[in-house]
């Protein structure tokens, strides 16, 4: 009796301590925003009077210039990799603050600090839009130096000696910078689902000292990148680490923007998904590196071939911010080799976009089909993932050469859902079409 009595007593107590961990947990979210391109008329940056050529062309020079801000430094085992600041193609309207103080913010995969400029500003670069004062927010809080939010930013954080507050350093691959203070608030996500997304205590970046090549129609960062600030570490649990999104093709209709998903909205599941590993590098946590192993075009299987390093496991970047996918230059002249082989067409010269294999846009070009052997995972791409039009009547191959760094670009995820899990260190990918979700 004694025996039975002991059993239900213990099954109580397990039962107890059940809901109470449940009732303790944190709810989980599911969300989903609007990812603005750069070039869209809902973007700050969009420019009427140029062509749909001219902004190809312009996102394509971005993203050369992106890479080559990428440095590798000698007798380092792993790459020092700088960003250019003005980097970056998709925005998302975000507020900060109570009351709700919106930005149009760059989102980055390959950041990590969400900032702004803030009032009062010390140096600041011209800015279009009002700068947030956070005088007028009643949830603002500067952090201490002591802080976990403060010792998260390591050597990019510093101390006030006058009142104990965490200051934020940053400087980009073209001397542009950022200097403030580190705070938390309330952020506010337009959700295009549900009511807008509220996010309480998320840790910020407040400049007050910023200068270099930043645009003046732009207003902050959203860093989406894998360190311990990034708006993806903070939601943390609440996610379940997991975000993913939809990114339109170029060519699609002007008012339709691509989506980004988190939590339980970010999965991704069902048939033609397929999943490789999301490899984790201790000295470069902001970057998500996926492994390479070949490329085939038709039947023709090319193996990626770079430095030692570069063709070990987690040899290539998944990147939203960059327009074009780079490659080596001995391993993308074979890529190059192999494609044009296969395309029954004279090539054409187009000096102003700096790609190399082009072809007139007027006839009935016929390309093979590439796919992306990645560890685990192969992604066919669609002919618009592998060739975009720069003019009238000219198409060029959306690849390019590299000097060191390889990085598997936004044009090439196109019409794919992808989805990371920072938990289960996956990345997956699913053909979709974005225009309809």
């Amino acid at each position: 009796m004694a025996s039975l009595f002991s059993s239900v007593l213990l099954s109580l107590c397990l039962l107890s301590s059940l809901f109470l961990s449940n009732a303790n947990a944190k709810p989980k979210l599911g969300f989903t925003a609007d990812l603005i391109h750069r070039d869209s008329p809902k973007s700050p940056f969009y420019n009427p009077m140029e062509t749909s050529s001219q902004r190809l062309r312009n996102a394509i020079h971005r993203s050369v210039n992106r890479v080559f801000h990428f440095t590798k430094k000698d007798n380092t085992p792993q790459p020092q990799i700088d960003l250019t600041s003005n980097s970056g193609e998709y925005l998302m309207n975000v507020s900060i603050g109570t009351p709700p103080f919106p930005i149009m913010a760059i989102a980055d995969t390959g950041s990590d600090l969400l900032w702004t400029q803030c009032a009062p500003c010390d140096d600041c670069y011209t800015q279009v839009d009002p700068l947030f004062d956070p005088k007028t927010s009643s949830t603002y809080k500067d952090v201490s130096c002591s802080s976990s939010q403060c010792t998260a930013l390591e050597n990019q954080a510093s101390c006030s000696t006058n009142d104990n507050t965490c200051s934020y350093s940053l400087s980009y691959g073209d001397n542009s910078y950022t200097k403030g203070n580190i705070a938390v608030d309330t952020l506010t996500l337009g959700s295009s689902d549900t009511r807008p997304m509220q996010l309480k205590n998320i840790i910020i970046g407040c400049g007050h000292n910023n200068a270099g090549t930043f645009n003046k129609k732009g207003s902050g960062i959203v860093g989406l990148g894998g360190g311990p600030v990034s708006l993806i570490k903070q939601l943390g649990d609440s996610i379940d680490g997991k975000f993913s999104y939809c990114l339109v093709p170029l060519t699609s209709k002007k008012d339709q923007t691509s989506k980004i998903n988190f939590g339980t909205n970010a999965i991704v599941s069902g048939s033609g998904v397929v999943s490789t590993p999301l490899i984790a590098k201790a000295s470069q946590e902001t970057f998500y590196y996926l492994t390479l192993k070949s490329i085939s075009v038709g039947s023709k299987q090319i193996q990626y071939s770079g430095s030692d390093s570069e063709s070990s496991e987690g040899n290539i970047i998944i990147d939203s911010g960059t327009t074009l996918t780079l490659l080596p230059t001995e391993f993308y002249s074979e890529l190059e080799d192999a494609v044009a082989s296969s395309i029954d067409a004279e090539k054409k010269q187009d000096p102003q976009s700096g790609l190399s294999l082009c072809y007139s846009a007027t006839g009935d070009l016929k390309v093979p089909i590439i796919t992306m052997h990645f560890d685990g995972a192969d992604v066919k791409l669609d002919s618009s993932n592998a060739f975009v039009q720069v003019s009238e009547d000219l198409v060029c191959f959306a690849f390019r050469g590299s000097p060191s760094f390889s990085i598997y670009g936004n044009v090439a995820q196109m019409n794919f859902l992808v989805g990371y899990d920072t938990v289960s260190k996956t990345v997956s990918f699913k053909p979709t079409d974005c225009a309809k979700m």
